[in-house]
């Protein structure tokens, strides 16, 4: 007890010796991946200069990540940047940032470029991690938070991404032959993890994974008991919570010119300030067979097709998108992919028009290559998106599965990230 009393009280030394504060500047209760202000769009993350990876990159390694983003303005803006350590639910775990971070946990965001011949003006900015400032020194989930100079304890958007040490060897599948129903609608995973190298004493108490499905967060899971143990290597099968709906290839659009209609777009106009795309109207698929397509699970990529440098030389179009279907009274309806954060939010909810009878929604969105899908989500309280609905659930769907393994050990106060992978059904 002496000791762990002593060692905290080290710890918050420490914290004031280095300038991080003990607790965080802001009250953070939602640690989802989200903008904040208006002004702010086209939050991106990139894995070694690639937007089409997971945001992981491995401790201590040559890896980097990189967060950009634009806000419209004239001007940059002065703006600082902290990481905030979270446990494997994605809650502040309580650690100060020396215990995490090499380094201060405080930067100033310098990275920015000013929009280049655009009809909307804005500052494109990036930031690294890790770089010469920053460092982290632990594997686990992280939450990067971007706040104005001048007010700290309001947020202008938070990012997450994972950092992990390859401790344990991670080997998965996806089939269509589910426990509960064999090539019809649903997916199921079989996971395998070698804890050869992880030195874990307990699997059933110190191990958890969690599962994602192209990038959602509304239907992901957390695992705790293992189906069974040979050797080293621990299984996860026949597990109810591995089971997902199979969904249905993601919808694409793009719009890459300012001058002519790109995939998807029916017309293509100006309005001061803002360039405005109307996409063809969306049909329902879950009555269709199933059609191959593909895509980049609910990724986009920012392109003008004939920019040097798309980041800045890039417009941004307002982006009109219906739906053909009934409408369908305690329901709501959202459109999912990066592009929205994978939030159910007013910036991504449709809205039924009795006029037009048609669900509707605009967007501001910078140009390129976009994925989407329509979700349902039941007003009841509900946080979990359906396919069903709207989209279908083909067996034979492409879908990529991200597997994150955690371990805290006895005593320890957060959960390590030990293994990750990914993998690809229907192919």
């Amino acid at each position: 007890m002496v000791i762990r009393h002593t060692y905290s009280l080290f710890v918050a030394t420490i914290a004031l010796l280095l300038g991080s504060p003990v607790a965080h500047s802001a009250d953070i209760t939602d640690t989802s991946t989200r903008i904040e202000h208006p002004a702010f769009h086209t939050l991106q993350t990139k894995v070694n200069g690639s937007e089409q990876l997971p945001a992981v990159i491995m401790l201590g390694s040559d890896d980097r990540l990189t967060i950009a983003f634009d806000e419209l303005a004239e001007d940059r803006r002065y703006m600082r940047y902290e990481l905030i350590h979270c446990d494997m639910r994605w809650r502040p775990d309580g650690l100060v940032a020396p215990e995490y971070l090499d380094g201060f946990n405080e930067a100033q965001v310098e990275d920015y470029n000013y929009s280049q011949a655009t009809a909307a003006h804005y500052v494109h900015y990036e930031i690294e991690i890790p770089n010469e400032d920053m460092r982290p020194r632990l594997s686990g989930n992280y939450l990067l938070r971007v706040y104005d100079e001048s007010s700290p304890d309001k947020t202008l958007l938070q990012v997450r991404f994972n950092i992990v040490e390859a401790l344990a060897h991670v080997s998965a599948s996806a089939s269509s032959r589910t426990d509960i129903d064999h090539n019809e609608s649903h997916q199921q995973l079989t996971i395998a993890v070698d804890t050869d190298g992880a030195d874990i004493a307990n699997v059933f108490s110190d191990m958890a994974i969690t599962v994602s499905q192209n990038g959602r967060i509304d239907n992901s899971v957390t695992i705790g008991n293992p189906s069974r143990i040979a050797g080293k290597t621990v299984y996860y099968e026949h597990n109810p919570s591995l089971i997902f709906p199979a969904g249905n290839e993601y919808r694409r659009m793009e719009i890459v010119s300012t001058t002519y209609p790109g995939m998807g777009v029916e017309s293509l106009g100006y309005a001061d300030p803002y360039y405005h795309a109307t996409l063809y109207t969306d049909q329902p698929r879950d009555e269709l067979p199933y059609t191959f397509d593909s895509t980049q699970h609910g990724r986009f990529r920012i392109r003008e097709y004939n920019a040097d440098d798309s980041d800045t030389e890039a417009d941004y179009i307002v982006t009109h998108f219906s739906l053909a279907v009934p409408e369908h009274p305690g329901i709501d309806i959202f459109i999912d992919g990066d592009m929205t954060q994978r939030r159910f939010s007013p910036e991504s909810r449709m809205v039924f028009n009795r006029a037009t009878g048609l669900y509707e929604h605009s967007m501001l969105l910078k140009q390129g290559a976009y994925n989407y899908q329509y979700l349902a989500v039941d007003r009841n309280g509900s946080t979990l998106g359906h396919t069903s609905l709207i989209e279908g659930d083909r067996y034979q769907t492409t879908n990529e599965y991200l597997i994150l393994v955690y371990h805290r050990r006895p005593g320890e106060r957060y959960d390590r990230l030990i293994g990750v992978t990914s993998t690809l059904s229907g192919i």
